[in-house]
């Protein structure tokens, strides 16, 4: 009985400890981690601090494995740094050594853990060894966040060359179809896993095609592949992140060719439209914790309220809302037989 007892307290001081370190991982990810963005020509150089923390607050991913990639900056280092404050092992993924082991390092020197790992999200062979090597050292995988992306030619189409303008499809949709179908197999092995691919807002942008077209793709690949695996318990999500002042933004902001043919976009910035990376990282943190897995498939923004939505799903699910959907005038859609068997086609892939 003393030694049960004995047992019970150490297990019980363990358990406090665990609980402390956790809350000065996240203290020490507060207190030195800075998100700066640079702005590039003719920009000033901001930092926002993550020291304000709502919407992922309380949340606990202790013991869970996250990969967040382009982890090195804007975004990505957001989405690590929030992942590793609510106690996930993060493995940070991009083709920049330097970015991606600063991001590491920060949460390492904060007390988290995480690793960093340099691949193409092009690159099949080398996103497969590093899924490998990431399982082996962190475990396997149960969050993977597809983030890396790039903006891409911004000009009318007819002046832009075809391979220039389908490399942005590569990274932005060719990448997260690689990456997904390299984490999905174990994933549905466990019978569990969350996939939060980073789009945007899924409307047309003139002169700026390819990332408005790779993005728009993204959120049906997420919509498609959800259906498929929710029977195997896993949860896909898009999130729209908002506009932030990043690498990729500033780039649209300050170029030649993005001042020509998207003088709209300074706008956005000038009135205080943007928000700052870590609202999308809050938001992500609360898309792993699986508070919202009833929302898998859907197409997201950070300025839903999760809450809102949530007590909503009966509207959500009855009109097929935030989703990519052809709207048209009634009495002119597809006839309704045919419309019967798309609903028993899917109705039985997700049984």
């Amino acid at each position: 009985m003393q030694l049960l007892q004995r047992n019970v307290l150490a297990g019980k001081r363990e358990l406090d400890f665990g609980r402390n370190r956790r809350g000065c991982v996240a203290k020490r990810l507060r207190d030195v981690a800075r998100l700066t963005f640079y702005s590039g020509v003719g920009g000033e150089e901001r930092s926002v601090s993550v020291s304000n923390r709502s919407n992922g607050k309380g949340v606990d991913l202790q013991a869970q494995t996250a990969v967040v990639t382009g982890g090195g900056r804007g975004i990505g280092r957001a989405i690590a740094l929030a992942l590793a404050e609510a106690g996930a092992r993060v493995a940070v993924l991009s083709r920049t050594h330097g970015e991606v082991a600063e991001t590491a390092g920060t949460i390492e020197e904060a007390g988290g853990r995480a690793q960093a790992y340099l691949a193409d999200v092009t690159d099949a062979p080398a996103i497969r060894a590093a899924v490998a090597r990431i399982e082996q050292s962190l475990g396997g995988v149960d969050v993977w966040v597809n983030n890396a992306a790039q903006a891409g030619p911004i000009r009318p189409f007819e002046e832009t060359e075809v391979d220039e303008w389908w490399r942005t499809m590569e990274v932005n949709l060719r990448g997260p179809v690689l990456c997904t179908r390299t984490v999905l197999p174990g994933m549905i092995a466990r019978r569990r896993g969350r996939i939060i691919n980073i789009v945007s807002s899924a409307i047309p942008i003139p002169y700026f095609s390819s990332y408005s077209t790779g993005k728009t793709a993204l959120v049906r690949f997420t919509e498609t592949i959800a259906e498929e695996t929710k029977r195997h318990g896993i949860r896909m999500f898009a999130l729209g992140p908002g506009t932030v002042r990043t690498a990729m933004s500033e780039h649209s902001l300050y170029s030649l060719e993005g001042q020509k043919w998207l003088p709209w976009f300074g706008r956005i910035f000038e009135r205080g439209l943007d928000v700052p990376a870590e609202r999308a990282a809050q938001y992500v943190v609360k898309l792993a914790s699986g508070r919202a897995d009833r929302l898998t498939g859907r197409f997201l923004s950070i300025f839903d309220d999760l809450d809102v939505l949530l007590g909503g799903m009966a509207e959500i699910e009855a009109n097929d809302l935030y989703s990519l959907r052809v709207r048209k005038l009634e009495g002119t859609g597809a006839a309704p037989a045919l419309t019967a068997i798309h609903a028993e086609a899917m109705k039985a892939a997700t049984q």
